[in-house]
């Protein structure tokens, strides 16, 4: 994947709290979606509750985010400091060469489309910022650490990442990784935003798990949305009307589908856990993923990524 040289890059829709090291616990309580939205076996979220209030639940894979109770509230929270983004992320010919800024654009790219085609929906757009840090994080669903993988946290309406993430992939999951993988990660959660504000998230059954589950139907869901995204990402226009993103390759789409199939629950659990478990399934197989991404990578169309109503899920 290339980026136009001559894109602006937005950074204010990243909030870079790398440099305050790690945030205090505090929030409000939630649900946050998608355990890292490709559900990371081996690591657990950190989950700081209430001694008294108790709660719990679990995505069903060991490092995914469960329903999360009462969460204790801290006094500090980690400072955003975005001075460094700002110096170096200044079109797309940064992205091209720095790691940072290639995921601001990505970013940029996909609020940029998701604020123009929301509204067809039926919703209006909100922004959400995302968040980079580093070890661990508190967020309005609870304190996370960065075992678990980017995430969306419907209540505060932020996704957050540690970046050593996309080296995980590589590392522990044997994914090629590469600019384009790093942007369908990311579609993957801000396809969960979009979820939020057209109330989807808020209607489903979180709590159950199984190859039908909701949960699954959510993440092939958000995996669709991404896809729709990529679709359009060579024509979404930066902020002085360059279009962020100047090609994406067939080799490109190739390793998300990569990347797809060694998410899959089956997966994961067959060669990072003890054996596959499809009662315990939350996200979908590896199949079920990489025909979600290809629907709306090939449709465009977001109507064409109800997997609720589909009769059958791949």
């Amino acid at each position: 994947m290339q980026y136009n040289d001559d894109a602006q890059l937005d950074t204010s829709v990243v909030q870079d709290v790398r440099s305050s090291g790690r945030g205090l616990p505090g929030g409000v309580g939630g649900l946050a979606v998608g355990g890292g939205g490709i559900g990371i076996v081996g690591v657990i979220i950190v989950v700081l509750l209430n001694v008294l209030g108790g709660g719990g639940g679990s995505s069903g894979l060991p490092g995914g985010i469960g329903g999360l109770g009462d969460v204790g509230v801290g006094t500090n929270t980690a400072s955003v400091n975005n001075s460094q983004l700002q110096q170096s992320c200044k079109t797309g010919k940064d992205a091209n060469s720095n790691s940072d800024c290639a995921i601001v654009a990505d970013i940029d790219s996909i609020e940029s489309y998701w604020s123009s085609e929301t509204p067809t929906l039926g919703a209006g757009y909100a922004g959400s910022p995302t968040v980079f840090f580093r070890g661990q994080i508190s967020t309005g669903c609870g304190a996370a650490d960065a075992g678990v993988g980017p995430f969306y946290c419907p209540a505060d309406k932020k996704v957050y990442i540690d970046l050593s993430f996309f080296d995980e992939l590589k590392t522990k999951f044997g994914a090629e990784g590469g600019a384009f993988v790093n942007a369908y990660v990311l579609a993957h959660e801000y396809g969960h935003h979009v979820q939020d504000l057209l109330g989807i998230e808020s209607k489903i059954d979180h709590q159950t798990t199984g190859p039908k589950s909701d949960s699954v139907k959510l993440e092939l869901q958000a995996d669709c949305f991404a896809g729709v995204w990529a679709n359009h990402a060579t024509t979404v226009p930066s902020a002085n009307g360059k279009p962020l993103i100047a090609s994406i390759t067939s080799a490109d789409v190739a390793a998300a589908l990569d990347t797809a199939g060694r998410i899959g629950d089956d997966w994961i659990q067959s060669h990072l856990g003890s054996g596959a478990n499809p009662s315990s399934y939350t996200h979908g197989t590896s199949t079920q993923r990489k025909k979600w991404f290809s629907t709306g990578y090939s449709g465009g169309d977001p109507a064409g990524c109800d997997t609720f109503s589909a009769s059958s899920l791949g």
